[in-house]
């Protein structure tokens, strides 16, 4: 089992950056690939960003590609999500998850990961 917490969301305006962090404690966190998820009112979750185990292999949405960087710090079991340029349709709850395996092909469906925060939100004002 992994328990994931997010931190870092908050308000922002349009433009800016703001970076979320992910702590993992439990199983070894180097077994799991991880990514972060979105979820805006009235709408499905959605894709944003995955990493492999390693960090060698990262994978993005369109609508962030860019602007969003995912990294992994294996020494301190952490993810995090740098976001920049900033935009209003950004807003949503940000999720973290992990997918236990160490594999560089990187999933983006959020019915194949295991665990999953309990969420930070960001919201981006015009």
């Amino acid at each position: 089992q992994v328990q994931l917490v997010e931190s870092g969301g908050g308000l922002a305006q349009a433009g800016d950056s703001l970076r979320l962090s992910c702590a993992a404690s439990g199983r070894t966190f180097s077994f799991y690939a991880m990514g972060w998820f979105r979820q805006a009112p009235g709408k499905e979750r959605e894709f944003v960003a995955a990493i492999s185990w390693s960090g060698g292999s990262t994978d993005y949405a369109d609508s962030v590609k860019g602007r969003f960087t995912i990294s992994r710090d294996n020494a301190k079991n952490t993810v995090s999500l740098q976001m920049n340029s900033l935009k209003p349709e950004d807003t949503a709850v940000y999720y973290c998850a992990a997918r236990f395996g160490r594999s560089n092909n990187l999933v983006t469906s959020f019915s194949s990961y295991d665990h999953w925060g309990q969420g930070t939100q960001v919201t981006v004002s015009s």
